[in-house]
């Protein structure tokens, strides 16, 4: 049996191959592996540092890789149950790392507590500069945090797939397998109890918004 992908420095190694540039879309390269596991690699070189940076934001350098180590274990294991159809998967890896970031919860909330009440950012790059610009000098990152840490799980997972990894709200919806009224529903709510803690800055614009 072909051991799973795993992480090495900025490459991958599966099965002895070694991911390389690949020109066909994410659904091609995920099909092609089953036939041949070391194409996976190529996914892995394609969307890594994404999902590095996601995972980075949310629970700090010191984990991400182990993050994004289990979330593409997970993803070679499963990716036979992949919806061929989509030709983009990078919705469908955020989704698994989110679920992997769920299992290190608390470290996260240890995270956001410790802004909230110091002010000392432990999450490298916690927030970005597009939110950061958005927020005033009375409503600090520690008043962000503190309201983030506050958000139902479902609330935030929303939240933050739409500000940090870019996604719209279909993307999110199929990252977390969730309707997508129900996408909009929580980020609703999210936007309301982040706006309050702020004192009514909109912590996130989507893609939505600016048409």
């Amino acid at each position: 049996m072909t051991d799973p992908p795993l992480p090495s420095g900025h490459q991958l190694s599966v099965g002895g191959q070694t991911g390389l540039a690949d020109d066909r879309d994410d659904s091609s390269i995920i099909e092609a592996s089953l036939r041949t596991p070391g194409c996976f690699a190529a996914l892995f070189d394609r969307h890594a540092a994404a999902l590095h940076r996601y995972a980075a934001r949310r629970l700090g350098l010191d984990q991400a890789e182990d993050v994004v180590a289990e979330a593409f274990t997970r993803a070679f294991e499963t990716r036979h149950r992949y919806e061929f159809g989509r030709t983009e998967a990078l919705p469908w890896l955020y989704g698994i790392t989110t679920n992997v970031i769920g299992l290190h919860r608390r470290a996260e909330m240890r995270g956001y507590r410790a802004l909230a009440r110091t002010g000392e950012d432990p999450v490298v790059a916690a927030f970005d500069e597009r939110v950061a610009a958005r927020v005033s000098a009375s409503a600090t990152r520690q008043h962000l945090a503190a309201a983030l840490a506050r958000l139902g799980r479902g609330e935030r997972d929303v939240l933050l797939l739409i500000a940090w990894g870019d996604l719209t709200y279909e993307e999110t919806a199929q990252a977390l397998r969730v309707p997508i009224g129900t996408v909009r529903s929580r980020l609703s709510r999210a936007r309301r109890k982040v706006a309050r803690a702020l004192g009514g800055v909109n912590p996130v614009e989507t893609r939505e918004d600016e048409r």
